[in-house]
């Protein structure tokens, strides 16, 4: 007979209250590293707006319209943050020539070279933190979290 899996097994129910307890560790930890990065990209750089940046480099041009959808906030958060970014030189908005309502968002040369200072000292702190590791377990680890963000999107 097989093991039922449902929300009230004991097991199951200890599995997830594991990994609720080890999220919350692991996203009080990214918080703080995220206003530690931020700070690095530019002093006056807030810690949410640096998400931003990371998407930008990663996805390039795109609409401040897709960017709120992408962080599942509103369109007046994602004007702030992007005007916050604007005025310290890291992105530039222009008109979408598709449409003249919508902005297309970019790093800016400066914005690019500062994130891509930060990313690569915590891309190396990541490779000393996890020197231990096997690559297949790092590699493990990025499929499995990319998959739990992906479960999130839907």
């Amino acid at each position: 007979m097989q093991e039922s899996r449902t929300g009230n097994d004991a097991e199951a129910n200890e599995e997830f209250l594991a990994l609720e307890r080890e999220l919350a560790v692991f996203l009080r930890r990214a918080r703080a590293s995220s206003g530690e990065m931020a700070r690095e990209v530019h002093p006056d750089l807030e810690p949410a707006a640096y998400g931003l940046l990371v998407r930008l480099e990663e996805a390039g041009t795109q609409r401040a319209t897709g960017l709120a959808a992408y962080f599942g906030v509103g369109k007046a958060t994602m004007s702030r943050q992007l005007r916050a970014l604007e005025e310290l030189g890291l992105v530039t908005r222009a008109p979408d020539p598709a449409d003249g309502r919508a902005s297309l968002v970019r790093l800016t040369d400066e914005g690019r070279s500062r994130f891509r200072r930060v990313r690569d000292a915590r891309r190396a702190r990541y490779v000393r933190k996890l020197a231990g590791w096997d690559r297949a377990e790092v590699a493990e680890l990025a499929r499995l979290l990319h998959q739990l963000n992906g479960s999130a999107e839907s």
